[in-house]
């Protein structure tokens, strides 16, 4: 990944609007939302971290089902817009944050979701973000990775081999597997660590 370019270019998107994608209005994003959502294994969480959450609208869906929730974005603009969307929720936080250096190492998760971010990255940054999310799962936690199938160009990695990447991280049990014409949803569960060495 190219760091200093990505970032200049999400940030000249978010200056122009709080919501280059049109996440709050179009249908794809309203309903890709519904479905992340419903394949979430627990109804409440400890804590969840939303790496890449842009202008916080799964932020704030997420925020009511959490005790503790991080979100973060790389872009300042991000990061400006997520807080006024999701507003002063208790036990939220939203942070500007550089991925995969910046991951809150030390921390543990029992939800890391991971939407429309890991087709940035390749080579040693995606190994790193990927390691850095199991590393950073609580005993039973769920990853969740919901990605775009079609060709872009700002893409790095195909959507399928991101997964499957994922899919190969020692220690997870996979809980869901969708795809349709435009995305791909996978979960996985950790496994205790007595199940993982078995």
């Amino acid at each position: 990944m190219t760091p200093t370019r990505s970032l200049r270019h999400f940030e000249a998107l978010y200056a122009a609007s709080e919501d280059p994608w049109q996440v709050r209005e179009r249908w794809y994003e309203q309903r890709k939302r519904a479905l992340v959502l419903a394949c979430l294994g627990q109804p409440r969480y400890r804590g969840a971290f939303e790496p890449g959450c842009g202008n916080g609208e799964m932020t704030a869906c997420l925020a009511p089902r959490c005790e503790r929730l991080l979100a973060c974005d790389g872009a300042a603009s991000a990061v400006a817009a997520a807080r006024k969307r999701v507003g002063d929720v208790a036990g939220t936080r939203i942070e500007q944050r550089s991925l995969p250096a910046d991951w809150p190492v030390g921390e543990q998760f029992d939800l890391v979701l991971i939407s429309e971010l890991g087709y940035y990255f390749d080579g040693a940054d995606l190994e790193a973000l990927l390691a850095r999310a199991r590393a950073s799962l609580a005993d039973d936690g769920e990853l969740v990775l919901c990605h775009w199938l079609h060709d872009f160009d700002d893409r790095l990695t195909p959507t399928a081999a991101l997964h499957a990447m994922a899919a190969a991280l020692p220690g997870l049990e996979r809980t869901v597997h969708y795809q349709d014409c435009d995305f791909l949803l996978d979960a996985w569960r950790a496994l205790p660590a007595s199940t993982e060495a078995a």
